[in-house]
């Protein structure tokens, strides 16, 4: 479980493809903390398990369906990746409750300043995510917790603020960049109970 408080902006290191999957390595400093060899982490909102660590070095396994699901296969060496531990219990929730399963791969259709913040439309590709998404709820864009501020059929826009536009990788997201989407976890419960008559 996270938050979508992104704690670091990592770097892909290293990218070594296998038979249908991805060796992925990532340099990173404040994430290194408590975690170790199968300890999960948030990257780019893909839940991911530790398998190696070397120094500042962080590797993990990318199976197909991982690849297939996120917009993981679109990374590169040198790329930055939103980078966050698991939630600690007694820990303050200062996003939303982000399991880090995406539910789909969105795209960027347009980054329009707006004074000191940045706003961008999302397209939603799949029509059933749509159904998730309310005005002022909470969505997970590449992992980083946002409020929906407008939308639209097939879309959704969101305000970034300057923190988030230099801490995350949103700041560097451009039109038809893919991110990943993760829709708000109590809206899908909800739709889940409400769609299937449960008392």
């Amino acid at each position: 479980m996270f938050t979508g408080i992104v704690e670091e902006l990592g770097e892909v290191a290293q990218l070594v493809h296998r038979v249908g999957a991805w060796r992925l390595g990532v340099k990173a400093q404040r994430v290194l903390e408590g975690t170790e060899v199968g300890s999960s982490l948030a990257l780019n909102g893909v839940c991911l398990t530790v398998v190696e660590r070397t120094g500042t070095l962080l590797a993990f396994d990318v199976g197909p369906d991982t690849l297939k699901a996120t917009a993981l296969a679109d990374l590169a060496p040198g790329a930055p990746v939103n980078l966050e531990r698991p939630l600690r219990l007694g820990a303050p929730l200062g996003g939303h409750l982000v399991l880090g399963h995406v539910d789909g791969v969105g795209r960027v259709a347009r980054v329009a300043p707006e004074r000191d913040t940045v706003r961008m439309r999302i397209e939603v590709p799949d029509p059933d995510l749509e159904r998730y998404l309310i005005p002022k709820g909470s969505v997970a864009v590449d992992g980083v917790s946002l409020t929906v501020a407008g939308l639209e059929a097939g879309a959704f826009e969101v305000m970034v603020i300057p923190h988030t536009l230099a801490v995350t990788t949103l700041g560097k997201r451009a039109a038809g960049d893919r991110v990943n989407l993760e829709m708000d976890v109590i809206g899908k419960y909800l739709y889940r109970f409400v769609a299937r008559g449960d008392p």
